[in-house]
């Protein structure tokens, strides 16, 4: 195992978010209805429990997003493939309309927006949001779900979009009995 060379440090927010970059984490999108319908990347998807079935994702309290997010009763998270990088950047950026094409999306139940050609997207139903610090935690409860069988997802390591290496995405066989 590697061994740090460098000092600890105080864990303020800068030294935080250093430390997190070494963190590979699912890009997502998140997508929710309104006037105009609204949606962001993400890196903070999570399962939380299986019994009941509960994810989580967070959003900044000052992101253009959260007042809609406040108010949606459904969101849907999609988890973007790797041929996926610009719909993320798309999703990152503020200011623009992030429905517009090239985005093709459908509205889909609930009145959510739908992203096509995902990895995978999950309809949920918003049952807590925690506000901590500048974030909200969203708690919600998949209702209807969605995956592809194959393709492999897009991540985010150290500040860039990443994949995993071909030979990591075959899937491993057990010999027979």
């Amino acid at each position: 195992m590697p061994e740090s060379t460098d000092a600890p440090v105080d864990a303020d927010s800068d030294a935080l978010r250093m430390l997190l970059r070494h963190q590979a984490s699912t890009v997502t999108v998140v997508t929710a209805p309104g006037a105009p319908a609204v949606g962001f990347t993400a890196t903070s998807f999570t399962s939380v429990s299986l019994a009941p079935p509960i994810v989580s994702f967070c959003l900044n309290l000052g992101s253009s997003s959260w007042p809609a997010v406040a108010r949606a009763r459904h969101v849907a998270v999609h988890l973007l493939a790797h041929h996926q990088q610009e719909l993320a950047r798309t999703f990152a950026t503020s200011g623009v309309d992030r429905f517009a094409g090239p985005t093709r999306w459908r509205t889909g139940p609930e009145g959510v927006p739908i992203l096509d050609d995902t990895l995978a997207w999950l309809l949920c139903r918003v049952v807590d949001r925690v506000t901590v610090g500048d974030h909200a935690v969203v708690l919600a409860e998949p209702e209807v779900l969605r995956h592809a069988e194959v393709g492999s997802p897009l991540l985010y390591h150290r500040g860039r979009y990443a994949g995993l290496a071909a030979d990591q995405t075959a899937t491993v066989r057990r010999p027979a009995a």
